[in-house]
């Protein structure tokens, strides 16, 4: 706690002499205005340095400017990792894990997976057999039912998948499963559809990659809302990868 303060204070008061100077030829609003934003910038600053995921951050960051400059940590698609159930769904290195946070505040649902190419190019696979859905209104993503989950046959679970569109809503997904798909079986390694970086925002799109989770049961047979991660299940199992952010702080999960 005492190095976060001092690294705080180094940032926010840095060159003292300098920043009294300016604060005192500013405007006595301005000052009011300026000292709470550059206190709010010195802890987004301290939380991206320092904050939980930051060394993910640093190797996707690394990744998406030289996507060939990681190939230890890439995985392959259909990939199946010890005696685990899923298989991996897409080509690429494993950014973020289940409860990373990269923003504060935000607990991160799933695991996503950036191959490094452009949008469209690089397929994305269902990880286990189930009955997909494509709500009406879905431009990118898509739901797959499991009635029995491999890991306790007495419960259901669904597995989402999403991002697979470009930023303007051009959809990725397979022509297969048209918006308003209900319940059609798929087999584990039935293509889904391409990596994409749709967002909602064509003014700020993600990164090119799959987000994948698994999502709870509403017990009416609905899925839960998946954006909440109390509404998810910790996937290490389900890939035999150590990929729950609590265990695993700060390393790219992997397996050969």
């Amino acid at each position: 706690m005492q190095y976060a303060i001092s690294v705080f204070y180094k940032i926010v008061f840095q060159n003292q002499i300098t920043n009294s100077l300016i604060i005192l030829q500013m405007p006595k609003k301005l000052i009011f205005l300026a000292i709470p934003v550059a206190i709010a910038v010195a802890g987004l600053i301290l939380y991206f340095t320092y904050g939980k995921s930051s060394a993910r951050t640093a190797e996707v960051i690394g990744l998406i400017r030289d996507p060939s400059s990681r190939p230890e940590l890439m995985m392959s698609s259909g990939t199946k990792c010890s005696n685990a159930p899923f298989i991996f769904p897409t080509d690429g290195m494993i950014g973020y894990i289940w409860d990373d946070s990269f923003r504060p505040g935000h607990r991160h649902s799933g695991l996503d997976i950036f191959a490094g190419t452009d949008v469209g190019v690089t397929p994305i696979v269902a990880a286990y057999p189930g009955y997909l859905t494509r709500e009406a209104d879905w431009i990118s993503t898509v739901i797959i039912r499991v009635p029995e989950d491999p890991l306790q046959p007495s419960r259901q679970i669904w597995v989402y998948y999403t991002h697979m569109a470009d930023p303007n809503g051009n959809s990725f997904i397979s022509s297969e499963f048209p918006a308003g798909t209900k319940e059609v079986f798929v087999e584990a390694g039935t293509l889904l559809g391409y990596q994409g970086n749709y967002s909602g925002d064509p003014n700020n799109p993600v990164g090119v990659h799959l987000h994948i989770s698994i999502v709870e049961d509403d017990g009416f047979g609905k899925y839960k809302n998946e954006l909440e991660i109390d509404n998810t299940y910790d996937p290490t199992l389900y890939f035999g990868l150590p990929l729950n952010a609590n265990n695993n702080p700060d390393s790219i999960p992997v397996c050969n």
